[in-house]
């Protein structure tokens, strides 16, 4: 059972005022995390809850979210504290009311914001830490080298992880060989942009004036094609969202191949998350790769 006055506690600790909550209320979306509202009438804080042994990926979040914030690109919940309290882990943070109505040029905002954020480059690829891609662990040992940190880093762990989940034949045979031609694949020189790294249409949302919210961030730095790839994944964020980006920052040419590269590690991550429904794309992802690599 969760020890709401143990976060509340918490809470007043980090705002400097005395935070007594009403009810909690349980919010629905998201697989991963119990989400809550917690209020004392007045102020409002959004809480995500996990096993204890969780807290960790609490943390990088909370940097995630802290290093988004810091860029003033795009609004994002501001963290305000984590830990773990009777055998659960939190994350409390700034509660947006998310689902008003969206401006006509909120998608264009967004793809202009995005573009902003991307311009925050480190000098090698990777983070200061590692995190989570849902509740997946996510390596970000910094690497000068682009192709070596997508090849050990991205897929390769992807795939190592489809092996101890059982996943092996075809799947590893052709992962292997697609390994070894990324250097065919990925044929330029990418800036180590701020990624929000798991940017799919639920973690975009529109705020009460309208303003783009990114949010369940899987942050390090890296080519900025994977944020629009994962855009287009499930979906898409709108023709206005891709021109304002564009326009903002061209994309180099080959990004249509590349894209596929950079979202098969979302679906060996999916693969590896929620089972074998999603082998078949992964395979079939992969050998495209490997046709277009020659």
């Amino acid at each position: 059972m969760t020890d709401w006055l143990a976060i509340a506690a918490e809470i007043s600790a980090a705002t400097g005022q005395r935070f007594t909550p009403d009810s909690p209320r349980q919010l629905g979306g998201g697989c991963i995390n119990t989400s809550v509202l917690l209020t004392d009438g007045e102020r409002r804080f959004f809480v995500k809850l996990n096993e204890a042994s969780r807290v960790a990926m609490f943390e990088a979040e909370a940097a995630g979210l802290a290093a988004l914030a810091a860029t003033g690109a795009m609004r994002v919940p501001q963290p305000l504290c984590y830990g773990a309290t009777a055998g659960r882990a939190f994350l409390v943070m700034e509660y947006i009311p998310l689902g008003g109505r969206t401006k006509a040029d909120g998608p264009a905002l967004a793809g202009r914001q995005l573009a902003a954020l991307h311009r925050t480059t480190w000098e090698r690829y990777g983070w200061t830490r590692d995190n989570t891609i849902g509740s997946t662990p996510q390596p970000n040992a910094p690497d000068r080298d682009w192709v070596t940190f997508w090849r050990e880093r991205r897929l390769g762990h992807q795939l190592r992880l489809a092996a101890a989940n059982g996943y092996r034949g075809s799947l590893q045979t052709q992962g292997a060989r697609l390994l070894d031609r990324l250097g065919a694949l990925i044929d330029h020189a990418p800036a180590a942009s701020l990624l929000h790294g798991d940017l799919w249409g639920g973690n975009l949302g529109y705020g009460p004036a309208g303003e783009p919210v990114i949010f369940d961030p899987a942050v390090y730095h890296g080519d900025r094609e994977t944020d629009l790839a994962m855009t287009e994944l499930f979906g898409g964020f709108g023709r206005d969202f891709y021109a304002a980006y564009r326009e903002a920052w061209p994309l180099d040419p080959g990004y249509e191949v590349r894209k596929i590269l950079y979202n098969l590690y979302h679906v060996l991550n999916h693969l590896n998350l929620f089972g074998g429904g999603y082998l078949a794309q992964a395979q079939q992802m992969i050998d495209r790769l490997l046709a277009e690599a020659g």
